[in-house]
């Protein structure tokens, strides 16, 4: 066991929480080891005035991030895997999943409103969310806005925002419930692919003592599940395509939403697999999407 390690983490307020829930557990796992937070701005956090679909996707919250693994300036990165391509390097692997946070939307209201209005004005960058958005609120208007929770927030008083959407999970780690106004079911909002999970990632062929107790074996089965059916539908950082996966027991539980090009329609459905074949489950629900729906 090394006697320093050190966590990669970007800079924002919550992602440094995050990372000091995975130190947290490494002290738990193996008390006296010194852990290190090195924090680095992403030029996904530089560049706010362009949606990600501009710029080149999610991929570019982590670059930075997996060229510090890769150089040897930080030994582990801890990322909200949301934010995570589909794709990682082979040379850098999840190592672990950490225990799942909750994995609901939330709709954040300006000050003085506590209902969206007819019409209302939103504020979100997300593909997939701006869908099911204009379903659940017809007439309303969805319009981009970017950056980390206190950014978002502060536009949302600034520029005439009559709402915002956030995750749950990230609020939770920031202390910040009371700013909810309302959760949006799973059923309501397929969350994103891994969406409340923290991946925890590191260079192949490195062993850590301590990994075991950090991996949580509810939240594996659900991202490889849902990261497989995500991937399975070719969908990018900024596709609208999403998964969530409930596991009771050995059963999985995996919800799809699948996006057609061809005019813009989405469905929703469901399949029910074992929590020991995540993946097959995953690809099984994507495959019978694709031949139903068609591109």
């Amino acid at each position: 066991m090394q006697s320093v390690i050190r966590i990669g983490s970007r800079e924002s307020r919550l992602a440094v929480i995050q990372a000091e829930i995975i130190k947290n557990q490494i002290l738990k796992a193996s008390p006296g080891t010194e852990v290190q937070i090195v924090t680095m701005k992403t030029t996904g956090d530089r560049i706010l005035d362009k949606s990600l679909d501009q710029i080149g996707g999610k991929g570019l919250f982590v670059k930075e991030l997996d060229r510090a693994l890769l150089e040897g300036k930080i030994d582990l990165a801890v990322h909200s895997l949301k934010d995570m391509p589909m794709e990682t390097p082979g040379e850098l692997p999840v190592l672990a999943y950490a225990k799942r946070e909750d994995p609901r939307d939330v709709l954040v209201f300006s000050e003085g409103i506590q209902e969206l209005p007819k019409g209302g004005v939103i504020g979100t960058s997300s593909r997939r969310r701006k869908l099911q958005l204009l379903s659940l609120y017809p007439g309303c208007t969805c319009r981009g806005i970017r950056g980390n929770v206190q950014t978002r927030l502060k536009k949302l008083k600034e520029e005439a925002f009559d709402a915002t959407v956030l995750a749950a999970a990230g609020l939770a780690r920031l202390g910040m419930e009371q700013i909810a106004g309302h959760y949006f079911s799973v059923e309501e909002m397929v969350p994103a692919a891994g969406q409340g999970i923290l991946a925890v990632q590191g260079r192949r062929g490195e062993n850590w003592d301590w990994i075991s107790r950090v991996d949580h074996r509810k939240s594996r089965a659900a991202a490889l599940a849902e990261r497989q059916f995500v991937a399975a539908l070719d969908g990018g950082c900024t596709s609208p395509v999403a998964a969530y996966a409930d596991i009771n027991g050995t059963e999985l539980m995996l919800t799809g939403l699948y996006y057609r090009e061809s005019d813009g329609q989405y469905f929703k459905e469901i399949l029910t697999g074992t929590a020991d074949k995540p993946q097959q489950t995953g690809e099984m629900l994507a495959d019978r999407m694709r031949r139903k729906y068609g591109k």
